[in-house]
């Protein structure tokens, strides 16, 4: 489906193509449905099916693997007969008690705080949309939410994971635990709702103009 390119007058709201920079008349796309650039064809906007609700599901199925991921053991470590078990804010403060103090910041930041504040501010700002609820501050989370996407590392402390996995695997025996698998579950369902979750969509909802400004 293409946008036709209107005239330019002060009261369209208008969307420019982040490929060309031609401009088109926003309209209210069906579910399912994709909008493209009339000159270069490059996607303008998008509204996946399910819409409003899919994204709303997806998002409380990661914060709900979230809060498994940080209540229950991740890995349990047998060294020389002796036992630990690791959680997720539990190798934070293990980096903090060994003198790194500033990765144990960047551990707990990447991994836990990032996530859960991406995730509560994108549901409250969807659940704000979808039920028409005036929630204080809803344009403001709606803000914060790409950036703070930048600073969702989870696959990155995965990776460290798999990489203690390896090097430890002669000198210690390690069980996985329930955290562990229910944080290889946010990473799959945070994905999933990032890709579902269309800020232009939202703040057209919203009311906000977005004229003469570039699809991202």
């Amino acid at each position: 489906m293409s946008l036709p390119e209107p005239p330019a007058t002060a009261d369209i709201e208008m969307i420019a193509c982040h490929e060309c920079d031609a401009l088109h008349q926003v309209h209210e796309l069906a579910a399912g449905a994709t909008a493209h650039c009339s000159v270069c064809g490059a996607v303008l906007a998008r509204n996946p099916k399910g819409g409003l609700d899919r994204s709303i599901a997806l998002h409380g199925t990661a914060l709900m693997l979230l809060l498994l991921a940080n209540t229950f053991p991740f890995l349990t470590l047998e060294i020389g007969g002796r036992q630990e078990v690791t959680t997720i804010f539990g190798a934070s403060r293990a980096l903090y008690n060994a003198g790194m103090g500033e990765l144990a910041v960047v551990v707990y930041l990447t991994s836990i705080l990032a996530p859960a504040l991406m995730i509560c501010s994108s549901l409250y700002v969807l659940l704000a949309v979808r039920f028409r609820m005036p929630l204080p501050a809803v344009r403001t989370l709606l803000s914060w939410t790409g950036q703070l996407e930048p600073w969702v590392m989870l696959d990155v402390f995965m990776l460290g994971v798999l990489v203690a996995f390896v090097k430890l695997g002669n000198m210690a025996t390690m069980h996985t635990g329930t955290s562990l698998y229910a944080f290889v579950g946010l990473i799959v369902a945070l994905a999933a709702a990032s890709s579902s979750f269309d800020a232009k969509l939202l703040w057209h909802r919203l009311g906000i103009p977005r004229r003469h400004k570039h699809a991202r």
